[in-house]
């Protein structure tokens, strides 16, 4: 039942991001093993939009660790936990919730085990900020679990770039970056476990390094990202943002952002979906962390949408007739393509 489930909201959120996104880029998929247990590590600029972004993308089946405060609802807990999020607990979790910790490691071996495959965000929090923050050792807690009491299985690590154009504007624009694999199992051939953990945390925050923009974190950030904004940059062409920010070009001309011919359909849209619209602007308002904007927008959207316009053909039907409530209802969602689809991403 659990797989069936996983796989139906793939599919639907998979869809859902299809009318979200105005493109989504990926590069590197074929360095995905098609045997073998693989942990996925990827940088975390956009709360939980990353993980479904990612899960969606990659033909096997992913679970993944998330901050443990999006379970504290009974429900929601027991339907994250159905897609195969798992919560792992942080310090301002309380000290008292750590030890739950030990539960979840152990249920990651055993997905890895199994030779499953395992997301997790070795940065240890979300963070909007273009740059790899340093790793925490969490994730090389799980790699020499699996492989001191699983030695013959083969446990490949895999790191992925997320690179958002603007991680709260609609409609998103991203790279995922697939990395190539890390044999885990050559790193217990060093004896020395404080060396082998320094050397996969700098082996796989260089590659991040690699496969997302990365402007490094020093007293000159701010201004550096500013620059590069006011540029218009395409974040998303990682490769060429990262040679800019390496070689330090300060002589890139600002430009002004692209006029947004498509306003009236998007003003039409928000006419056509009033309700849907007027309940994400109350939510919006309690949404304390910036890097939740995108993931409470797009959840409210694909909940509330088309069951708002479901409910609107009906009663077109009624009112007119069946074939013309067919007629409105796909319009409707024509409209939201179209915008997504053609509407300039701001920068950010």
């Amino acid at each position: 039942m659990n797989n069936f489930l996983y796989f139906f909201f793939k599919v639907y959120v998979r869809l859902g991001l299809f009318f979200y996104s105005k493109k989504v880029k990926t590069y590197g998929l074929d360095n995905i093993p098609k045997n073998g247990s693989i942990l996925f590590t990827a940088n975390h600029p956009n709360g939980l939009i990353d993980p479904i972004l990612i899960a969606t993308h990659i033909k096997r089946k992913t679970h993944f660790l998330v901050r443990a405060s999006v379970f504290q609802n009974p429900a929601i807990a027991k339907f994250f936990k159905a897609l195969g999020m798992m919560p792992i607990y942080r310090i301002r979790d309380g000290f008292n919730q750590l030890s739950k910790n030990n539960d979840v490691f152990d249920k990651s071996e055993q997905i890895l085990s199994s030779e499953g495959s395992l997301l997790i965000f070795p940065e240890g929090s979300h963070n909007r900020k273009r740059t790899i923050r340093p790793l925490s050792k969490g994730f090389t807690r799980i790699i020499f679990q699996v492989l001191k009491n699983n030695p013959d299985i083969k446990l490949f690590m895999v790191p992925i770039g997320i690179t958002y154009q603007n991680p709260s504007s609609y409609p998103s624009y991203v790279t995922l970056n697939f990395g190539k694999p890390i044999n885990c199992n050559e790193y217990l051939r060093n004896d020395n476990k404080f060396e082998t953990i320094k050397d996969l945390k700098n082996r796989l925050r260089k590659n991040l390094k690699e496969l997302t923009v990365h402007i490094p974190n020093d007293d000159n950030y701010e201004d550096k990202f500013n620059r590069f904004n006011s540029c218009k940059l395409d974040f998303t062409d990682v490769k060429k943002t990262n040679t800019i920010i390496r070689n330090n070009q300060t002589r890139l001309d600002r430009k002004k952002g692209p006029i947004n011919i498509m306003k009236p359909i998007l003003y039409l849209i928000i006419l056509n979906s009033i309700f849907p619209y007027t309940l994400w602007k109350i939510i919006s308002k309690n949404i304390d962390e910036k890097e939740f904007v995108d993931t409470f927008r797009f959840g409210t959207n694909l909940v509330l949408i088309p069951i708002f316009y479901f409910f609107q053909a009906y009663i077109v039907s009624i009112q007119f007739d069946t074939y013309i409530g067919v007629i409105y209802f796909f319009s409707s969602l024509l409209l939201i393509l179209l915008y997504t689809k053609l509407a300039p991403t701001p920068s950010g």
